[in-house]
């Protein structure tokens, strides 16, 4: 059994470009084995903990192999249960829109949750830092209202794709798949084609 774990992060819903492209992706996989299994994580529907001092003070209490006090202990498990959960996925799905030339808030809140010591990374003065969510694949389906590859210069601007890309693989996943639905904000027939674009290459990937 394979099991994907698709992270939606637009809150426009059936007006979303990313969602409706990862619509397609979602039906291809399911139809490449019916023992393909599917997890959504809608991000504005999920309580995410707040990244407060407890928790950040557990964290750096783990990194130095420190003892947590009894709050601490209780806020790590909570990050912990999140982390965990990412981990149980073999291959992962993240549909998002760039928002002030970068991702929704939600989403980087997710990261920040997720990306911990011990539960997705570790560091050792002699090897560095070591990815631990390894022989994992991903796919990101990102929308962007520019078109951000057309010039070197409006790709400086492009804090989306790098981010997710450098991030997902600072944690161990090394084959990442990247779908760019753009530009979006701008004529209706260009934006549609820009879309159809994105859902055939989404049926392409998920059939992999």
């Amino acid at each position: 059994m394979s099991k994907l774990l698709y992270i939606e992060v637009s809150p426009r819903k059936d007006r979303s470009a990313s969602i409706e492209v990862a619509q397609f992706f979602l039906e291809a996989y399911q139809d490449g084995s019916t023992d393909n299994q599917v997890e959504v994580l809608d991000l504005w529907d999920l309580n995410l903990p707040e990244f407060n001092g407890d928790t950040i003070n557990a964290k750096y209490r783990v990194m130095h192999g420190e003892v947590p006090n009894p709050e601490e202990i209780a806020a790590w498990k909570t990050i912990t249960k999140f982390a965990e959960q990412f981990k149980t996925a073999d291959h992962y799905l993240i549909s998002t829109p760039m928002w002030n030339f970068s991702i929704p808030y939600k989403l980087k809140h997710y990261i920040d949750i997720i990306s911990q010591p011990g539960l997705t990374w570790s560091f050792t003065p002699e090897e560095g830092y070591q990815g631990l969510v390894t022989g994992k694949s991903a796919t990101l389906i990102l929308a962007r209202g520019g078109e951000y590859t057309s010039s070197a210069e409006v790709g400086a601007m492009d804090f989306q794709r790098p981010y997710l890309e450098m991030i997902l693989g600072f944690i161990g996943i090394k084959d990442i798949k990247t779908i760019l639905i753009e530009p979006t904000l701008i004529d209706v027939e260009t934006k549609e084609k820009s879309i159809a674009a994105g859902k055939k290459q989404a049926i392409s990937y998920a059939k992999k």
